[in-house]
């Protein structure tokens, strides 16, 4: 065979063999997901969580009665309302309240700081409870008086 042509086939199935490598070897398409349980509002502007990997991304959450749209007047249901709506947006997304790695709470009463405590400490079956904050706020939405949000990590 001629020289020539010896060449040019070997630099076209070098540039095949790096064209077939660089298809196999992009990046995966993102694993990227919104997570809506059936009572949250469709028309918010927000998803009620996104996960991302084996991150998930909690919105911000009130103790909110799906029946009247507002927190219930007592302080207990709400907590209640509140913790098990995390809960049930960590069990979608295939997690548990010991994946929780950060949470912070507003609150527009700081003297319910014991009792929101007792409440919250029963969803954990881990002692390495998730880093906390716990914050004062005047006001929250619908008359609530805790709102929690949340970065959980799939163990």
């Amino acid at each position: 065979m001629n020289r020539r042509i010896i060449f040019a086939f070997t630099g076209l199935a070098i540039a095949a063999i790096f064209t077939v490598h660089g298809a196999f070897s992009q990046a995966p398409p993102s694993s990227r997901r919104a997570i809506n349980l059936a009572d949250d509002n469709p028309q918010l502007p927000f998803s009620g969580a996104i996960l991302a990997g084996n991150t998930l991304y909690l919105s911000g959450r009130i103790g909110i009665d799906a029946k009247t749209g507002k927190a219930p007047a007592e302080v207990d249901e709400e907590i209640k309302l509140l913790l098990d709506h995390v809960k049930a947006t960590l069990v979608q997304a295939g997690m548990s309240m010991d994946d929780l790695t950060y949470v912070q709470i507003a609150c527009t009463d700081l003297s319910l700081y014991d009792k929101f405590n007792a409440a919250y400490r029963g969803y954990f079956t881990t002692k390495d409870l998730p880093a906390r904050e716990f914050i004062g706020a005047a006001t929250l939405l619908r008359g609530g008086h805790f709102e929690m949000q949340a970065i959980a990590v799939r163990r």
